[in-house]
């Protein structure tokens, strides 16, 4: 927990930390860079709200990739007791 993984300016988010891992769930933020944020897809229950200071949070279980910004997939890969594996990609 608390890793930060860098991603491309062009998704529209600063650098992504992982916040928790609690539940088969991992919870993030990131900054925003752009001037909107959208997400879809995150499997077991994910959610989206505001982080407070631009910025947002979301909780991905294992499963089906997330749409961030309808640029950006991010796939919640594997969940252990404190360490997940994310696998972030370009959309398309």
């Amino acid at each position: 927990m608390g890793d930060v993984v860098t991603v491309p300016e062009k998704y529209g988010l600063g650098p992504i930390k992982v916040a928790a891992i609690t539940g088969g769930k991992v919870e993030m933020a990131a900054p925003l860079t752009g001037s909107g944020y959208s997400v879809s897809g995150c499997s077991g229950g994910g959610g989206v709200s505001s982080g407070g200071n631009g910025g947002v949070r979301f909780i991905c279980g294992e499963g089906p990739a997330a749409t961030v910004n309808d640029a950006m997939s991010l796939k919640v890969v594997e969940i252990q007791e404190t360490a997940a594996t994310l696998r972030i990609a370009p959309v398309g």
